[in-house]
């Protein structure tokens, strides 16, 4: 069972400046973000790049690295990591368990075995995979990572039936990832080249993200968002309890599927597209949580903002910690996320 907080937000200015809150705080982030790296660039020269880009007006200059470059990878990164938030605070009130996040529920390795067998299928030039993802005739590797996911929950739902215990679905998400991870890697092996591209992409990769990787991923987040959020009513109804939430007319079976296929298609998105990048779905809703927030019409967009803010940062972290070379995101986000679940194991039930 989800921890109540202990003083819920239960009034809409209070939601709002929480929210308000957050927002003028990725706000920051994403300009430190965009303004800090190998080459430093003001946060005048910043906001001055991202207005004329606009406006449509001439680049020249430190503009044209802040526009093409970095303002692209960070907006990516912004979009993955709100999305992995919003299903991880969607997850773990769906299931009532504070464990439950994409990660840990299977649907990530679902989604990088269908991305795999996609790009392997294909036969993508592992000199080019990363970019190849998003070539013409790459649109297998989002479709099979959705239903890659899709099916890992599925499956992690149906083990779960078969034991007992609150631990039953976090363990049967653990197994499932494990299998389909065994999985990912036979395939892998069978070509050492494209393995080593595999690889590097599965621990989170975010750096060769531009304006066309935007748009891509723009409508998989945007529309499993939305959806999770006209969800957040009956999320709220779900804490009670399934039989109650059924006297109160909800068809919890439906709630449920509903909730495992948006979270899905996020899911799929961020991996197919970034790669796999663990915790930011279970870090940044309890981060909120920790705040006061409980109603999941305003947990939901708050993780959002906070799953954003945390990956951005993440990402800067991953770029300047040693520089001139990168860390996959992947690693800096473990890094956090692993500190955060020993916090969290510290805490009296």
């Amino acid at each position: 069972m989800l921890s109540k907080a202990a003083n819920p937000i239960s009034n809409g200015s209070r939601a709002t400046a929480v929210l308000l809150g957050m927002g003028l705080l990725l706000f920051c982030t994403l300009v430190f973000a965009i303004s800090n790296g190998t080459l430093e660039i003001t946060p005048a020269t910043t906001l001055a790049a991202i207005w004329k880009g606009i406006l449509g007006t001439k680049l020249e200059g430190l503009e044209l690295i802040v526009w093409n470059l970095r303002l692209p990878r960070v907006i990516f990164g912004a979009l993955v990591g709100a999305g992995l938030a919003a299903c991880g605070a969607a997850l773990q009130g769906l299931f009532r368990n504070p464990l439950a996040d994409p990660y840990l529920m299977g649907s990530a390795s679902g989604a990088a075995l269908g991305a795999t067998v996609a790009v392997f299928a294909t036969g993508t030039a592992s000199a080019g995979f990363a970019a190849g993802l998003f070539a013409s005739g790459s649109q297998l590797v989002p479709v099979l990572s959705f239903v890659g996911a899709l099916g890992a929950v599925m499956l992690t739902l149906a083990l779960s039936r078969f034991a007992r215990g609150t631990n039953a679905l976090i363990l049967s998400g653990v197994i499932v990832g494990s299998i389909l991870t065994s999985i990912s890697t036979y395939i892998q092996l069978r070509d050492a080249d494209r393995m080593r591209a595999v690889f590097s992409w599965t621990l989170g990769n975010l750096s060769l993200a531009g304006w066309q990787e935007v748009l891509n991923i723009v409508p998989y987040c945007a529309l499993g968002i939305f959806s999770l959020l006209l969800l957040a009513r009956a999320l709220d109804a779900l804490q009670l309890g399934d039989d109650t939430a059924s006297t109160l007319g909800l068809n919890v079976d439906r709630i449920k599927l509903l909730t495992v296929i948006a979270a899905s298609l996020v899911t799929a998105a961020a991996v197919s597209f970034a790669g796999i990048i663990g915790f930011v779905g279970l870090v940044a809703p309890h981060a909120m949580r920790r705040l006061g927030v409980a109603n999941h019409r305003v947990l939901i967009p708050a993780s959002s903002l906070a799953g954003a803010v945390l990956l951005v940062l993440a990402d800067l972290g991953a770029r300047v910690l040693t520089r001139p070379q990168e860390l996959p995101v992947g690693v800096v986000t473990s890094l956090i996320g692993g500190i955060f679940f020993l916090f969290l194991m510290r805490r009296k039930p």
